[in-house]
C-alpha cells in the first residue's frame, strides 16, 4: 500500500467499522479500514433482527457490506492486526503486527469484544449456535423449546424475566449454590421457572447443537437451547494504549455521539454498547462516521 497517511483510520472491519467507513466514504474522506478478519460471531450460523438482512449468515452480511463500501474510492482496506497505537501532536500512529505503519488525524475503534468462555467442556463449541446471549437475535428460532439459562443472582433473575417471554419451559442452572434472594426464588417458582444448583460438568452437543447438560454428580438434563452471558474483555489492546476510559462493566466509555474520552477517537459496536447486535453495530458505526466527519468540517471551516 503506497499511501500511509489518512484522514481517518478505522480499526475493525466488521459491521460497525464498515458502516463507519460508508459514512466517511460518502463524505469524501480518505479513510483506511484495518481488519484482522476474526469476528466474535464467526461460528454463528444465522443473523437475525436486522431489517433486509434477516436470516443471512454473519459472513454474508460482512462480505456484502465490504463490497458496497469498496465502491467508494476514498476508502482503502488493510488485512492485518492493528497492534500498537500512539498519539504524536495532532496525529495518531497505528502500527500493525506485520510492521506496517499508518497515520491519521482521527480514529474510529470498531474493535469489538473477546468473549471469555467458562471452563465447561462443550460450551465454546456451542457458543453462538445453541448457547446464545440475545433473545432478539436468536430467541425466535428456539421459541417454546426446553430452554436453560446459565446464570445466578440479580443478573440471572433479570435474564429469566426476559427469556420467559419466549418460552415457558425454562430452567435456571446456577452452576453451584444459588445466590437468589428468597423473594426472587419465590417469584421464579411462581412462574414455574426451576432453579438447579448442581455444578455443571459438560455440555453434550452435536456440531454445536446442545443436547443435554451433564452435572458433576453424573445426573443429566435434556435441553435444546441455553442462554448465557460469559465474561468479556476488550478485543484489542489499542483502547488501553490510547488511555480510553472504560465503564464499570469494561466497555469503552462514550461521551456524546460515539466519542471516547480521548479527543479525536470515536468508538462503535460491541466494544462500547452492552446490547450486542448487528443492527445496533451498524447504527453506531454510521453515527460515528457522520459525527467524526462533522468534527473534521468544524476544524477546517
Amino acid at each position: 500500500m503506497e499511501n500511509t497517511d489518512f484522514e481517518v483510520i478505522i480499526i475493525g472491519g466488521s459491521y460497525a467499522g464498515l458502516s463507519a467507513a460508508m459514512s466517511l466514504g460518502r463524505s469524501l474522506r480518505k479513510a483506511l479500514v484495518i481488519d484482522s478478519g476474526k469476528p466474535c460471531n464467526a461460528q454463528t450460523p444465522h443473523s437475525h433482527n436486522f431489517l433486509t438482512q434477516d436470516g443471512l449468515t454473519p459472513k454474508q452480511i460482512a462480505l456484502l457490506g465490504k463490497e458496497q463500501v469498496s465502491n467508494y474510492p476514498t476508502i482503502q482496506f488493510y488485512d492485518g492486526l492493528a497492534a500498537h497505537a500512539r498519539k504524536t501532536n495532532d496525529t495518531f500512529e497505528i502500527a500493525t503486527l506485520a510492521g506496517d505503519t499508518f497515520t491519521a488525524q482521527k480514529l474510529i475503534l470498531a474493535t469489538g469484544l473477546k468473549d471469555l468462555m467458562p471452563d465447561i467442556p462443550g460450551y465454546a463449541e456451542c457458543w453462538g449456535i445453541s448457547v446464545i446471549h440475545c433473545p432478539y437475535c436468536h430467541g425466535y428460532e428456539v421459541k417454546h423449546e426446553k430452554t436453560g439459562i446459565i446464570g445466578n443472582g440479580e443478573a440471572g433473575f433479570e435474564y429469566a424475566k426476559m427469556i420467559s417471554n419466549w418460552t415457558k419451559d425454562l430452567t435456571i442452572f446456577t452452576n453451584g449454590s444459588s445466590t437468589f434472594t428468597s423473594e426472587q426464588s419465590e417469584k421464579l417458582s411462581g412462574h414455574q421457572i426451576r432453579i438447579v444448583e448442581k455444578a455443571i460438568a459438560a455440555l453434550v452437543h452435536e456440531n454445536g447443537k446442545v443436547e443435554k447438560i451433564v452435572f458433576e454428580d453424573h445426573s443429566e438434563e435434556q435441553i435444546t437451547a441455553i442462554y448465557s452471558r460469559p465474561a468479556f474483555k476488550q478485543h484489542s489492546e489499542i483502547p488501553g494504549q490510547l488511555g480510553c476510559a472504560l465503564t464499570e462493566t469494561g466497555l469503552l466509555k462514550l461521551e456524546m455521539f460515539q466519542q471516547t474520552s480521548i479527543p479525536g477517537v470515536y468508538a462503535a459496536g460491541d466494544n462500547s454498547h452492552m446490547a450486542r447486535s448487528v443492527a445496533l453495530a451498524v447504527s453506531a458505526g454510521s453515527m460515528a462516521g457522520a459525527m467524526l466527519n462533522r468534527e473534521l468540517i468544524e476544524e477546517a471551516f
